[in-house]
């Protein structure tokens, strides 16, 4: 489908036809589709931008990273259609590992994902083995690597849903989500939420971590200060003052 440069829409009809590209490839699940188009509908709701209260709690995930001893970045089929450079890119910085989670899993679908993230230039990618388990999850959801997830102590983890974010918090880890929805299970189960579309938040939480790399007074207190839930009850303010500009 040849989309013009001129189109309001362009860079989101342009994503919508990679995804679907994807689906094809067996990288992206026909579902996650539909969670791609949700997550749309949130970010009308932002104005498509990255409000304060997300660029805050890019700063405090950008903190938690740094501090942490063990961090993993989780990535599923649609984290990595949109966004794989991005975050290689990211994990490269922290540093963190990589590793590859998925919701539909099966071996060969695995294996797609792995060898896009690694055509993409990941290295050192957890995902094809997962020999450990999450409590609380009764599902295929629940496997993780053991040098990865099982022993991180905080993990970022984009686009999840809502009872894997709940199991990686009851086992102790720090949970930093990147969800649009402010009111999903996921950004509420973290610590830190950044409700902001995945290919802005992605790279502002490298800038912060950059400017963040040697102020490790400024990163404590950016951890003992923030509240997720005050942050997306400003989240949802955010959204409810664009539908009031628009009407």
């Amino acid at each position: 489908m040849e989309i013009s440069k001129d189109h309001p829409r362009y860079r989101s009809l342009v994503t919508r036809e990679r995804m679907s590209e994807l689906v094809r490839e067996g990288v992206v699940a026909p579902t996650g589709l539909i969670a791609h188009g949700r997550g749309e509908a949130f970010d009308y709701l932002l104005g498509e931008r990255t409000v304060p209260a997300a660029n805050h709690a890019a700063r405090a995930a950008a903190a938690y990273l740094l501090e942490a001893e063990s961090p993993v970045i989780t990535v599923n089929g649609n984290a990595a259609g949109l966004c794989a450079e991005g975050l290689i890119s990211l994990a490269r910085a922290v540093p963190a590992r990589l590793e590859v989670n998925l919701f539909h899993r099966s071996p060969e679908r695995v294996e797609r994902v792995c060898r896009y993230l690694e055509n993409a230039g990941a290295s050192d990618l957890l995902g094809r083995e997962q020999d450990a388990w999450l409590e609380g999850i009764a599902s295929d959801r629940a496997r993780c690597a053991v040098d990865g997830i099982r022993a991180a102590d905080v993990v970022l983890i984009p686009l999840e849903d809502g009872d894997r974010a709940a199991a990686l918090a009851a086992a102790g880890k720090v949970v930093l989500a990147i969800d649009l929805n402010p009111l999903s299970r996921t950004a509420v189960a973290a610590k830190v939420a950044v409700v902001d579309e995945l290919t802005r938040a992605v790279p502002n939480i490298e800038r912060h971590l950059i400017e963040l790399r040697d102020l490790p007074d400024e990163r404590r207190r950016l951890i003992a200060e923030f509240s997720n839930e005050q942050n997306l009850e400003r989240m949802r303010n955010a959204m409810c003052e664009t539908l009031h500009q628009k009407g």
